[in-house]
């Protein structure tokens, strides 16, 4: 737009409307993106439905059956957070960190609260997910995770896991993870078929903790109505994981290897099966995108409501040369990543 580059002296131009109406101007792209993933995502979880109910099923946990929990039994709240979806309480139990945590249920209208204990399970894993043949699920890896210790030992996607300390998996990725969860040893001996060549790696499993409630829970009924709110809640739950995943890149609890490009994003794409999976990715890049965008860093439009700002503040405008060098270090600074996540996305490729 006339002044928003370089400024302009031109009634009605960019650089001479209102702060306020700059910053909407500038806003409105990362917002569309945002507004348009969010409504993607919404539609689609409508449409497909087959959401997990708070409403437990069964109960096998006896310290819940000792408490009084049945099966039939709603829960309401953990720790005083409203339960929505299945997975607000996977987040109750790992915040828990294995701690007695204060359960809400509802039977027949009546609440009342409840104390549990998680239940702590360790498991080992390496980092690979298996595909499909003849809808029979098989022990070749279709991905492996970036960092992982299956990526570390050079496994690679069209690999096919063949034994495990000298026990055979293959076809059988159930095999793979009771083997690798029932060793002792740090290290495990993998055997791999790779272009049709058998070699052996060894792997170092990751070992993580997790904490289970001990229910089953109801599959609520598939039908508009539900699936509108249930549908609400996981677009809730889906824009917030956004965010999270943001924090994490900041605190360096995820690394810079494993941002993606448009290479990466491509490849991804091209493995999408069927209309529902390209809609969810699509509703994932566009969310990406919009709050990506808005991050207060130049030459995003969220560096640029920065600058805005503090011009509010300051009561006059930052001089141009000094906006103009900050936007450029900014853009020097976003192509060198660019080039980074660009060759990591190749190398996950080839």
């Amino acid at each position: 737009m006339e002044g928003e580059e370089e400024r302009s002296e031109e009634e009605g131009s960019f650089s001479k409307k209102s702060i306020p109406k700059r910053i909407a101007i500038v806003a409105a792209g990362g917002l569309i993106n945002i507004f348009f993933g969010l409504i993607v995502y919404f539609a689609l979880g409508t449409i497909t439905g087959n959401y997990i109910s708070n409403e437990i099923e069964t109960v096998s946990n006896q310290s819940l059956q000792t408490a009084g929990i049945q099966d039939g039994d709603k829960i309401k709240e953990i720790n005083g957070k409203t339960i929505h979806l299945k997975s607000d309480v996977t987040e109750a139990l790992e915040k828990s960190e294995g701690k007695k945590m204060q359960v809400l249920v509802e039977r027949e209208n009546e609440q009342k609260t409840v104390e549990v204990l998680p239940i702590v399970k360790t498991t080992r894993n390496i980092g690979v997910y298996f595909g499909k043949q003849d809808e029979q699920i098989t022990s070749e890896i279709t991905m492996v995770y970036p960092g992982s210790p299956a990526e570390k030992a050079g496994l690679e996607e069209g690999d096919i896991i063949v034994s495990i300390n000298g026990k055979d998996v293959q076809n059988n990725p159930y095999n793979v993870v009771e083997y690798l969860n029932e060793t002792e040893n740090e290290k495990v001996l993998i055997e791999v078929e790779k272009s049709g060549v058998i070699e052996t790696v060894e792997v170092i499993p990751e070992t993580k903790i997790t904490y289970l409630l001990g229910v089953t829970f109801k599959v609520a009924e598939n039908n508009i109505a539900t699936n509108l709110v249930y549908g609400f809640w996981d677009t809730v739950d889906f824009s917030l994981s956004i965010v999270d995943n943001l924090k994490m890149l900041f605190t360096g609890k995820v690394g810079t290897d494993q941002l993606m490009g448009p290479i990466g994003i491509s490849d991804m794409v091209a493995k999408t099966s069927g209309l529902a999976d390209f809609a969810y990715l699509l509703a994932l890049i566009s969310l990406s995108l919009g709050v990506t965008n808005l991050l207060p860093f130049p030459p995003l439009d969220g560096g640029k409501i920065v600058i805005y700002i503090i011009e509010a503040i300051r009561r006059k405008p930052m001089k141009e040369n000094i906006e103009i060098g900050i936007q450029m270090i900014g853009f020097g600074l976003m192509i060198a990543l660019s080039i980074y996540v660009a060759y990591n996305d190749v190398l996950r490729i080839l």
